[in-house]
């Protein structure tokens, strides 16, 4: 953003402090006629022909930007990715108890990463393997719907999952 002594133009078109038209004119006038009220020049859209700049208080302009940008930030919802990790020898208790866990994730609003880590052997095994993720699915499926199918990873197995709406 451009103010005041920056600006380079030759022309540009002035709106004044209550929005008003100004219409186009040398950038030393504008800059005269924004010192006389005692406030900045503000190059507003630089990329228009000619540019637009505002007669506005800058340190005024600032702070109500940094305010709206804190109040959006403050409106955004963050969605965090909790992982629940399992291997192919799991078992049904065990499954029960990681899936408990992931429904506590879910019920709090994020999304849930199954992981199914092989190791050794357990790479010969991999489509046997596939049904333990789609159990896990299965019995979360009340409160949660597939966010991405089961996929390969290396040495993992991965499946996503989300809160229905």
């Amino acid at each position: 953003m451009q103010i005041n002594e920056m600006i380079r133009d030759r022309e540009v078109r002035v709106i004044g402090e209550q929005g008003q038209q100004l219409g186009v004119m040398s950038s030393r006038e504008a800059l005269d006629m924004a010192r006389e009220a005692g406030v900045d020049l503000v190059k507003v859209s630089p990329s228009a022909k000619p540019p637009v700049c505002k007669l506005i208080d800058y340190g005024k302009y600032r702070y109500e930007m940094d305010r709206k940008a804190k109040e959006q930030k403050k409106k955004q919802k963050s969605l965090d990715v909790k992982e629940v990790r399992l291997s192919p020898n799991i078992d049904v208790n065990d499954l029960n108890t990681k899936s408990n866990a992931a429904r506590k994730f879910l019920e709090k609003g994020n999304k849930v990463k199954v992981t199914l880590r092989f190791r050794g052997r357990e790479m010969t095994r991999i489509d046997a393997s596939r049904h333990i993720l789609t159990d896990f699915a299965e019995k979360l499926a009340d409160i949660a719907v597939i966010d991405k199918a089961p996929k390969m990873e290396g040495r993992s197995m991965s499946i996503f999952l989300a809160v229905k709406r």
